[in-house]
């Protein structure tokens, strides 16, 4: 196995995204050219519910792939396409937006 060395750390930064979501953006803006092709890697484990029960409604992407991983809890997806389902524990959603499509991502209570 080769070697490699670390050659960045990267801390998360706490901030907030879709309706109001506390989470910590580990990967993002200022990370972009050194983590290519990821654009973004967020994780929020709050056990307050209020600091992500109203989740991340309906929005747009295009030309990229969003991976959804959750470690425990439940998640609802819907898409523009009409498509919709439920992860929960170690669960995985992956969507190819292409030239586009609309989605959300909400929590279950």
């Amino acid at each position: 196995m080769k070697e490699r060395k670390v050659r960045q750390i990267v801390r998360g930064q706490g901030t907030m995204d879709g309706a109001g979501v506390k989470l910590t953006r580990v990967l993002g803006k200022p990370t972009i050219e050194a983590f290519d092709p990821f654009l973004m890697l967020d994780g929020f484990d709050s056990a307050n519910p209020d600091d992500y029960i109203k989740g991340f409604p309906w929005h747009p992407h295009r030309g990229i792939e969003t991976v959804t991983y959750l470690v425990s809890g439940e998640m609802e997806h819907g898409d523009s396409l009409g498509n919709s389902g439920v992860i929960s524990d170690l669960g995985c959603q992956w969507m190819t937006a292409g030239s586009g499509i609309i989605h959300q991502e909400m929590p279950m209570a």
